[in-house]
């Protein structure tokens, strides 16, 4: 079965096991957002096209079951799996009768995890919940942002933000080359449908907006911008996730780093 398609959130506080279980499942194809608080992850699932959901139900701190109830009140067709400490008879009738469709005890094998997510997706369960017909790459993580390009929205746990048509166009068109250098002229033929100079102008006004969207991300790690000059001037820690560059004058690039 294909999994390139299949988007997947995760939503684990246990740092280790949530990296261990995004990192083989993104092996195997698929695209996984993960997500350590039940608040940010329910914003997202309200959001982004998922094809299934897994829930930790050891949640420091947290109602275990209150995100799959939260969910099935809005969502009555995204297939959730429950991983849990507790095995427990009760534990497990009570998650089958809010609405989950799988769950595990652990210690489990992240093989037959993903066995089971192959066998929930196989029976076409999750193909209601996908908004629109994925025939290309609709939805994108870039760092920490979720750009959905049906919905036009740039998301990120701080601000969602609605796209223009053009800026949706534009951001799409640098996804889809991404780290990869996109002349100028290449950019208003694809966009804008033109290559004369006003068109240009315009492309400029678009980036330098889209480049503005991306600095929530970024600001921690800037130094205030010195007068007349564009170059960023990091202060420490991880560079940013996500960037646009202007690569001298001839094209641009949206840089993405793991």
């Amino acid at each position: 079965m294909e999994t390139l398609s299949h988007s997947v959130i995760l939503v684990d506080d246990s740092d280790n096991l949530r990296s261990v279980i995004k990192e083989f499942l993104e092996m195997k194809g698929y695209n996984v957002w993960d997500f350590k608080e039940m608040n940010s992850a329910l914003k997202s699932i309200n959001t982004v096209p998922y094809h299934l959901c897994i829930i930790d139900l050891s949640l420091h701190n947290q109602d275990n079951f209150l995100l799959l109830q939260n969910i099935r009140k809005y969502n009555k067709s995204l297939p959730v799996i429950i991983l849990s400490d507790n095995d427990s008879r009760e534990e497990r009738i009570k998650g089958f009768k809010l609405g989950c469709d799988d769950f595990m005890t652990k210690p489990f094998s992240i093989e037959e995890l993903e066995l089971r997510m192959r066998v929930i997706l196989g029976r076409g369960a999750a193909a209601s919940n996908v908004k629109t017909v994925l025939q290309e790459e609709t939805v994108y993580k870039l760092g920490n942002f979720i750009f959905n390009f049906s919905d036009m929205q740039l998301i990120h746990p701080k601000k969602t933000r609605m796209l223009t048509r053009k800026e949706a166009e534009l951001l799409k068109l640098l996804c889809d080359h991404k780290n990869k250098l996109i002349p100028r002229e290449i950019i208003l033929k694809e966009v804008w449908g033109d290559d004369d100079h006003s068109a240009g102008r315009s492309m400029d006004v678009f980036l330098t907006k889209l480049r503005s969207y991306l600095q929530i991300d970024n600001e921690e790690h800037l130094a205030p911008k010195v007068k007349g000059k564009r170059k960023v001037v990091y202060t420490g820690g991880d560079e940013p996730q996500v960037e646009i560059f202007n690569v001298h004058g001839t094209g641009f690039m949206l840089k993405i780093r793991d």
